[in-house]
């Protein structure tokens, strides 16, 4: 899930994840999940927009090109919304 609020200047991301993940380990290896994803999208980060990531279950199991792919689908669409 992304939320995310148009503004200038560079990206900044925040990365939540919910105690609906059972154990601090769990948590922290999906968060730890989401940030790899989004180092690797290199150039193609969101510019002008404050966006949060929030972890679901599936992303402790998902491949990481998986949730890389579901990230660049959340930055296009934020994206477009955010020029319209």
């Amino acid at each position: 899930m992304l939320l995310w609020l148009p503004r200038g200047g560079p990206a900044r991301a925040g990365f939540a994840v919910s105690r609906q993940i059972r154990g601090a380990v769990r948590r922290n290896r999906a968060r730890r999940r989401l940030r790899a994803a989004y180092r690797a999208l290199g150039p193609a980060k969101l510019r002008g927009v404050d966006a949060v990531f929030v972890a679901r279950a599936w992303a402790l199991e998902a491949p990481l090109d998986e949730l890389r792919a579901e990230m660049a689908g959340a930055h296009a669409a934020a994206s477009r919304n955010a020029v319209a």
